[in-house]
């Protein structure tokens, strides 16, 4: 009975907050893959075909003891949500990756598992190949491919769902990819991106001709030494207003040829 009122008790309280987030790196899996924390980026292992990694933590308290959690922490007085954030993930992987997004906050009462009702706000991170050039772990620490994840605890699964389903359906239209390849890249290391995150293979010339008529592309004028192939093109992302937003600087009232045949 004791027991039951303590339960009782937790539910009636406030929820408890804590911020949780979702790292993601462009790697590719080490020549002696058996769990090991290492993964080479592609920089690396260019046999391997690329896919995302995340890092992930073992759990070394109930509940779900010994399963893995995602890297977080609760809000502490006087901390933003987004400083929060960057702690857990600095402790994670010692990184401080540019890009750092807010996803979705969850706070489905089943998630508590009849414990303190628990509201999380997911981030996520994109580190780019530049920002490192081996991602490793520590100590209950290791990084997975987001196609191979162990059992994770509470709805942590379903937060790392909704982070790769935002990831795909944002890398069509945005500067997304370039977050995890740099600033510069050649065709080929887009593409690897776009297959890593869509999980598909892309025909090349395809890949080509679709990413230089879009627009959202431009020349360096340098080159990448890439062992003995030719030098490949470097590029970078360029941002353009969308129409909707071209219209909306377009200056208010009537246009010169509208005002035609009239009088003032």
């Amino acid at each position: 009975m004791l027991v039951s009122a303590n339960v009782s008790e937790r539910m009636s309280e406030p929820p408890d907050i804590g911020v949780s987030v979702v790292i993601l790196a462009l790697g590719r899996a080490s020549s002696e893959e058996s769990g090991a924390t290492d993964v080479a980026t592609t920089r690396g292992n260019h046999d391997a075909r690329p896919t995302l990694w995340i890092p992930l933590v073992r759990r070394i308290k109930q509940p779900f003891l010994g399963d893995w959690a995602l890297p977080g922490g609760n809000l502490q007085s006087g901390t933003s949500l987004e400083d929060a954030a960057r702690t857990a993930l600095e402790s994670t992987t010692q990184l401080r990756p540019r890009y750092l997004e807010q996803l979705y906050t969850f706070g489905d009462p089943s998630r508590s598992h009849g414990g303190l009702p628990m509201v999380t706000i997911a981030y996520w991170a994109l580190i780019a190949t530049t920002e490192t050039t081996q991602l490793t772990g520590g100590e209950n620490v290791r990084w997975f491919p987001t196609t191979d994840l162990p059992s994770l605890a509470f709805d942590h699964g379903d937060i790392i769902d909704y982070a790769l389903t935002r990831v795909r359906n944002k890398v069509e239209y945005t500067d997304l990819a370039t977050r995890l390849v740099g600033d510069t890249f050649t065709l080929s290391q887009l593409r690897e991106v776009h297959e890593a995150i869509t999980g598909t293979s892309l025909d090349p010339a395809n890949f080509r001709r679709k990413m230089l008529s879009s627009g959202m592309l431009e020349a360096t004028g340098s080159q990448l030494s890439n062992g003995k192939h030719r030098p490949a093109m470097l590029y970078r992302y360029v941002a353009h207003e969308s129409p909707h937003q071209a219209h909306q600087r377009r200056p208010q009232g009537k246009t010169r040829h509208e005002n035609a045949g009239h009088t003032p």
